[in-house]
């Protein structure tokens, strides 16, 4: 058995009631980004939000100026077309598929299929405590965070533009 050194976060995503896991390395990097963006107050605001670890919804090579999305104009991240089809920020329950082992994926998850956003494991609650346990014994480092687990999947982000 492969021992792992790898920190991971995890927690229960509430848009699939199941568990998510994501690179503790990359995730508080990537919240920051995400609350960045939701913060902005205009599409200007929102177009200079550099993103290192995700892609930028109000970029102009998604909104146009000419088209109504001028740099003065009231910014509202869950009007964009992206967040509000639930493309963006992506699915946090797909990240599984690249950051557990796939005997764990396999033995613990489901691969469920989504029409529009693409597949996602999904990680039933009641397993937790024996996932853990064997991440844990292969050398992972594991934290639960729900708060930042649900904030990389999109939830509530309309909580985050005051």
């Amino acid at each position: 058995m492969t021992t792992q050194h790898q920190h991971l976060v995890y927690g229960h995503a509430t848009a699939h009631d199941c568990l998510a896991f994501a690179d503790a390395c990359t995730a508080t990097e990537e919240a920051a980004e995400i609350r960045a963006l939701a913060a902005a107050h205009t599409w200007g605001e929102a177009r200079q939000i550099r993103v290192t670890h995700l892609w930028n919804p109000a970029g102009p090579e998604y909104h146009e100026p000419e088209d109504g999305y001028g740099d003065d104009q009231p910014f509202d991240i869950t009007e964009v077309g992206a967040v509000a089809d639930g493309n963006w920020p992506p699915m946090v329950t797909k990240r599984a598929f690249t950051v557990l082992p796939q005997d764990l994926q396999d033995r613990y998850g489901k691969r469920q299929v989504t029409v529009h956003d693409g597949d996602y494991l999904e990680i039933p609650l009641e397993c937790e405590a024996e996932l853990i346990a064997e991440l844990r014994q292969r050398g992972y480092e594991v934290t639960r965070d729900d708060e930042l687990i649900n904030l990389l999947d999109g939830v509530n982000l309309d909580s985050l533009t005051a």
